[in-house]
This record gives structure tokens, C-alpha cells and sequence, in this order.
């Protein structure tokens, strides 16, 4: 099978603007992309007849227009467009395929919307095997930002690192690395308030360490302007700060079951629905 960019269509504006995100990044990937559009087995038969004839029209012409448009604005893009049936989430997660991008469209700042909703947007992003990428509307223009990613001193992704240096070359932005780090507490006590100089000493250690990890990156990748920050505190919190001007939010989740199935982490999670970045969610083992 042909590796593509995919993504979900069900017409609403956020959407549409994940489709036009995707057309840019199959693009850059030199890639096909893919439309795929769901129709529920029980409820739309309901939907569509309680429809006046011009609005059905529309509705059932949406796949075809939107691909002509994103054809049209995007040469020479090749966009194909498939229609399915069933539940959406279940099947977009069985659609995905060999597709090298999965891109949906999130509210972002709140719950997720169209056709993938709260939990079952999370069970998607947690069970496909390739990066999923949630674009909000009104953020899907903007792709001169920074690339940004939140890396993990203590286990630091390979699979998450190839993403985001490959993104923020493909766009020619540089790419903000950003560790949040905690000073850790010493039998209940905080050693800060203790020792002041030692936040310092830490600092300039988690400074460092960033600096290696990053080290044999660089050397693969020395178009790309790196710019590493090593800070104290929530690691979503300076990574929110930080994506407020990036063109895109990169973060990992495992590839591992819990007692109660699959997730995607606490930051994660945070970040999928407050960034207001497009994120890209990276599967790692």
C-alpha cells in the first residue's frame, strides 16, 4: 500500500483546516493524501433525511469539493478521497493503514470535536501506530513558528527526536527543546530553600545534560537552529509557553498497555486539548 498523509472528514471547521494542514505536510513529505470520510451506520440515514434537498447535496458532494479545492490550491498534490462506513473512530483506527501522518481536527482548549469525541478521540491517538497530528481551526495557517518538543532527560525518545528535527527541517524553522525539570525534595525538606545556590548547580546540570543528548542530533541534522531550554517546573506548563508562536507541538506517548488499556500520559494528555499549537502525538516504545 501506498504511504500517505490521512485524514478524518466530516465537514466541520476544524476539519477543514486539518485537511488543509494535512495538504501542506503531504507536500512537504512529497506524499498523497488521503480523505477519509465516515458515515454512521444508525444515525445517518436519520441525519440525511431530516435534511432539505440542497443541504443533502452539500453534504454528500464535501469529500469531492474539499479535495478538488486542496488539488486546486496545493499543485501537485494528489489527493484521493474514500468513503466509509461504521463507527468513525473505530473506523479511522482501522483505516489508517500504512499512512505515514494521521491528521484530525481538534477544538483544542477544551474537548476534541467532529466525528471523534472526548475519550474516543484519546483511544485513537493511544491505539494507532503511526503520529497523529490534532489541528485546531484558526491555527492551520501558521507554519513559520518554531517546531517545538518536550523531551524527557531521563529517557529520551529516539522515534519522538527523528520527528521533531525531520519537521522543523522540512519547514525551516528551528526547533525549541524544552525539558521542565523539579529539584527533587530530600526527606520532605526542600533543598532550595535550604541551599539557594543550588538551584543553580541543577540548572546548569540539566543544562548540560540536554546539551549531550542533543549533541549527535545536531550532527544529523545541522540545518536545523537548536534551541534547548532546560527550566524548573511542569513540564506542560513551559510547554504550553512555548507553543503559543510554534507551528507545531511534538510529544510522545508509549506503546504500552496499562491495567486499564491504553494512554497517553499526564502531559500528554494536557497538551492534546490546550495546546494552541497543531500537536503531533508520537508513538515510542
Amino acid at each position: 500500500m501506498t504511504r500517505t498523509v490521512t485524514v478524518g472528514l466530516d465537514g466541520s471547521r476544524e476539519s477543514l483546516a486539518a485537511a488543509e494542514w494535512a495538504a501542506r505536510e503531504a507536500l512537504r513529505r512529497t506524499l498523497p493524501l488521503r480523505l477519509v470520510h465516515v458515515e454512521e451506520n444508525d444515525s445517518h440515514p436519520k441525519v440525511l433525511s431530516g435534511m432539505d434537498p440542497e443541504a443533502r447535496e452539500r453534504w454528500e458532494a464535501l469529500p469531492d469539493e474539499t479535495a478538488a479545492d486542496l488539488a486546486r490550491k496545493h499543485p501537485p498534490l494528489e489527493v484521493a478521497v474514500e468513503r466509509l462506513a461504521g463507527r468513525p473512530a473505530e473506523v479511522i483506527r482501522d483505516s489508517v493503514g500504512e499512512a505515514e501522518l494521521l491528521v484530525l481536527g481538534s477544538r483544542g482548549r477544551g474537548t476534541l470535536t467532529g466525528f471523534l469525541v472526548g475519550s474516543v478521540a484519546l483511544s485513537t491517538v493511544a491505539h494507532v501506530e503511526c503520529p497523529v497530528v490534532l489541528v485546531r481551526a484558526g491555527t492551520a495557517e501558521q507554519d513559520t513558528g518554531d517546531v517545538v518538543v518536550g523531551l524527557d532527560l531521563s529517557r529520551p525518545r529516539e522515534e519522538l527526536l527523528e520527528f521533531a528535527f525531520d519537521a522543523a527541517a522540512r519547514r525551516g524553522v528551528p526547533l525549541t527543546v524544552v525539558h521542565g525539570w523539579d529539584p527533587p525534595p530530600v526527606y520532605g525538606i526542600n533543598p532550595v530553600a535550604v541551599n539557594p545556590h543550588l538551584i543553580d548547580d541543577l540548572a546548569e546540570e540539566k543544562a548540560d545534560a540536554l546539551t549531550r543528548v542533543l549533541a549527535p542530533w545536531r550532527e544529523r541534522h545541522p540545518e536545523v537552529e537548536v534551541r534547548p531550554q532546560a527550566v524548573v517546573g511542569r513540564a506542560a506548563h513551559h510547554l504550553l509557553e512555548a507553543a503559543e508562536n510554534a507551528s507545531l507541538l511534538v510529544v510522545g506517548r508509549r506503546n504500552r498497555r496499562a491495567r486499564l488499556g491504553f494512554h497517553t500520559g499526564p502531559v500528554t494528555h494536557a497538551l492534546m486539548h490546550h495546546s494552541p499549537a497543531p500537536v503531533a502525538v508520537v508513538p515510542h516504545d
